[in-house]
């Protein structure tokens, strides 16, 4: 570029859009890529079978429309979404409780032993790696079929869920108010009820709604392997192929799931 003002050339700097990459980068690169494209080209549905299976689709919903409607098996679907959603509130209360000491325990800088905070973690990310059905079957296993496995499982679900956020946020927390605490020789325990807890109050609660809300979808799952609620009836409609009392359950299942969002957002935006 020419600066006619002054007559001289000017050279404009050179913008390094893309930046270097390595080769250890762009093996990497083509790695992920290879992966992808053989997992979407060995599992992905072709067309050909999204053509055949197309009308069978069309069959099933002509099989479960309209819905059942008998009153006596409406009643019972109506107990069970009770049970379903007891599971799922017992849960969720018991697995944030717990979840707000483990919290505690793994946050760095807050835990009353900086040792205990790696144990911790790991036992969170032990809870959130198992599956929603893999602990509902050991409990089912351990106490038998119905709610309380279920409950357990919710449980133990919740404080995978919660445990790791509850931690984070007190990691993030306010430290002036922390250190002023100190500062005068208050306990680890004071400075989390005094500073840690009131600050991060906020993001403890849009957490536990969002855990609530999780453990609703959940609870309704659970029931296919026995362990109570909803999923149960849901279960035996389709072994039974009675599909009109499916669908009539999968739209009370849709209800109460809306009803349930609509509540947790009211409450969420009323927090913040």
């Amino acid at each position: 570029m020419v600066d006619k003002t002054m007559n001289r050339r000017v050279e404009l700097p050179q913008l390094d859009r893309i930046g270097k990459v390595s080769a250890i980068q762009f093996t990497l690169w083509i790695v992920v890529g290879a992966i992808i494209i053989s997992s979407i080209y060995n599992v992905s549905p072709s067309p050909q079978r999204v053509a055949e299976g197309v009308p069978r689709l069309g069959s099933l919903m002509n099989r479960m429309f309209p819905p059942e409607t008998d009153p006596e098996f409406l009643g019972r679907v109506f107990w069970r979404l009770v049970e379903t959603m007891q599971i799922a509130i017992a849960g969720t209360v018991l697995g944030v409780l717990i979840s707000l000491p483990i919290g505690w325990l793994s946050a760095r800088g807050i835990a009353p032993l900086k040792a205990t905070t790696f144990l911790f973690k790991a036992l969170i990310s032990f809870f959130r790696t198992v599956p929603d059905l893999i602990w509902a079957l050991i409990f089912v296993i351990t106490v038998g079929l119905g709610a309380v496995a279920g409950t357990m499982t919710i449980m133990v679900d919740t404080i995978g869920f919660c445990g790791g956020f509850f931690g984070e946020a007190m990691e993030d927390a306010d430290k002036e108010p922390q250190e002023a605490l100190e500062a005068i020789g208050a306990s680890k325990f004071s400075i989390l009820c005094g500073a840690v807890i009131p600050d991060a109050m906020p993001s403890l609660i849009n957490t536990t709604l969002f855990a609530l809300e999780k453990a609703v979808r959940s609870s309704v799952v659970l029931g296919l392997v026995g362990a109570g609620g909803i999923g149960q009836e849901l279960k035996s409609s389709f072994d039974l192929f009675q599909y009109k009392k499916a669908a009539a359950i999968m739209l009370a299942i849709f209800l109460i799931v809306l009803i349930m969002e609509w509540v947790t957002d009211r409450l969420r935006r009323s927090i913040t």
